[in-house]
C-alpha cells in the first residue's frame, strides 16, 4: 500500500520496481513540470485536485476540503501500461488515466495553501515518475452545482506507454495477471470499484472490467500468469 512516509522516502530508480531509466524524470525534471504547472494557475485561486483513481481512496497528500465532483469532456481508461508499481516489463497490467471524450465523477481536493507547494511536490512524485501524465487546469463541477478549476493527470497520448485499446476483453487478462511491489493490479481495479460504489458513482466500463476480471481470478494459471518477481520463462 502507498503511505506517506514511503513516498516521501521513495528512491524512485527502485522503489516502484524495474523503470526504463530513458524514461524515468529526474528530481529536476519532475520540479520543472511542477514550477510550469504552478506558473499557469487560474488567477491565484484555492488549487484543488482531481481524484479519479488512486486518489479517490488513497490521497497520500493533505486536503482541507474533499468534495464529489464531474468533469466534462474527460473519461476514465485503462490505457496506460504498466510496467512498475502493480506490474512488470515481463507482466505488465493497464494503469487509469483520462482520455478525451465523455465524463468521469470523482472526487475534488481543496489543497491548503499553506502547504501547496511541499502537497504538490509529493503529487508529483507520485503521478509524474515517467510523464506519462500532462497535468492539465480544468473545470470540475461540484456536487452543489458550483464550479472549480482543478488539476487533473491526463494521459499523454504521445508518451510510450500509452495503448489505445481498452476493450474489457483485452485488458482483463492483464489485470487479472499483474502485480508489483504495491500488489496486485486487481487490487486496485476492486479498489476503484470500492469506493464508486461508495459514492454512488456508476461507471459502465468499469463494472464491465471488474466483472471479466472475476471471472479470470480463478483461473489465472490457465492465462500464463506469472508471480511477481519470477522471471518470463524461456520460448
Amino acid at each position: 500500500m502507498l503511505t506517506r512516509d514511503f513516498l516521501q522516502k521513495a528512491d524512485c530508480k527502485t522503489a516502484f520496481g524495474i523503470i526504463d531509466e530513458a524514461l524515468l524524470l529526474t528530481p529536476a525534471q519532475r520540479d520543472a513540470s511542477l514550477q510550469c504547472t504552478l506558473s499557469r494557475r487560474p488567477d491565484n485561486k484555492p488549487v484543488w485536485v482531481f481524484g479519479y483513481g488512486s486518489l479517490m481512496w488513497n490521497p497520500v497528500f493533505e486536503a482541507d476540503t474533499v468534495k464529489p465532483a464531474t468533469l466534462n469532456g474527460w473519461h476514465r481508461a485503462f490505457c496506460l501500461r504498466l510496467t512498475s508499481g502493480r506490474g512488470t516489463a515481463a507482466q505488465p497490467g493497464r494503469m487509469l488515466a483520462l482520455k478525451e471524450g465523455g465524463q468521469t465523477a470523482g472526487l475534488a481536493f481543496r489543497l491548503p495553501e499553506a502547504q501547496l507547494y511541499d502537497e504538490l511536490v509529493l503529487l508529483w512524485k507520485r503521478e509524474m515518475l515517467t510523464g506519462c501524465y500532462i497535468p492539465t487546469w480544468t473545470e470540475l463541477t461540484l456536487q452543489d452545482e458550483s464550479p472549480v478549476t482543478a488539476l487533473a493527470f491526463i494521459m499523454n497520448p504521445n508518451h510510450p506507454f500509452f495503448e489505445a485499446d481498452t476493450r474489457s476483453q483485452i485488458i482483463a487478462p492483464l489485470i487479472a495477471c499483474a502485480s508489483g511491489p504495491l500488489g496486485t493490479n486487481a487490487q486496485y481495479l476492486f479498489a476503484l470499484e470500492q469506493e464508486l460504489n461508495h459514492y454512488g458513482m456508476y461507471d459502465e466500463c468499469i463494472a464491465e472490467l471488474v466483472m471479466h476480471v472475476r471471472q479470470l481470478l480463478p483461473v489465472r494459471s490457465t492465462v500464463n500468469c506469472l508471480p511477481y518477481g519470477e522471471p518470463p520463462l524461456a520460448c
